[in-house]
């Protein structure tokens, strides 16, 4: 693949990529939310707490794993109303012909908000808040037992929507990416979280020999792929 096509490609898209991860941004500071209509995603005001609009996104991110970014979106607008008291079973019969996977992340979900609701009183954005390291921040959602359907893939998904930066997402997308620029020699997803952070420094590295930063390139080799700009 040719790295010049690559910056002409980011060019084009730069301002596109820059409006998407200013409004990752904003979500976190500001009382909005994302809804998926007519093929587009939009971010609409929301009258849900900021602790509320956060698990949101935190489900959103359980039920993209092993799924696309499209059925993820089209779920939480199945669940959005009910994922914070309803049961498993109830939040099943919601996402049933949405989601391939309705009965597990129904599960994960509520295993997820008990547990949040338990150890910090679903206090979500104060814990987010409390970490000063980035990597302990992204720790704490990938390697927590308790978070069900995270590793460290999803785990950077979440916290890049809701404006953190400086993780790279490595789904299959990315992956063959960087086997196609020669970044890796096969497109294997990562084995474990040793060989995640391997690859992401890769990530790294390649992003600044193209000099697009990696939250940018990130969503630059996404939309190469998939051909939109989602999240």
């Amino acid at each position: 693949m040719d790295i010049e096509r690559l910056r002409e490609e980011y060019s084009v898209k730069k301002d596109r990529i820059k409006e998407r991860l200013d409004q990752f941004g904003k979500f976190f500071n500001e009382p909005y939310s994302w809804h998926y209509a007519g093929n587009e995603m939009k971010l609409l005001p929301s009258g849900k707490n900021d602790d509320e609009r956060i698990f949101e996104e935190l489900s959103f991110c359980i039920c993209t794993a092993n799924a696309s970014a499209e059925m993820g979106l089209r779920s939480i607008d199945a669940i959005r109303n009910i994922i914070y008291a309803e049961n498993a079973e109830r939040i099943s019969e919601r996402l049933k012909g949405v989601h391939r996977f309705s009965n597990a992340r129904a599960a994960y979900i509520v295993h997820t908000r008990e547990y949040l609701k338990n150890i910090i009183g679903f206090r979500l954005k104060n814990k987010i808040l409390s970490f000063r390291d980035k990597n302990e921040l992204r720790d704490f959602f990938a390697l927590n037992k308790d978070i069900k359907g995270l590793a460290y893939k999803e785990a950077s998904h979440f916290l890049r929507n809701i404006g953190f930066k400086g993780y790279a997402i490595l789904d299959k997308h990315i992956i063959n990416s960087l086997h196609e620029f020669g970044v890796l020699s096969t497109n294997d997803k990562p084995k474990n979280a040793r060989n995640y952070l391997e690859i992401e420094q890769k990530f790294i590295d390649f992003s600044k020999q193209v000099g697009i930063g990696m939250d940018e390139l990130d969503l630059l080799l996404w939309s190469r792929k998939n051909g939109r700009i989602l999240k």
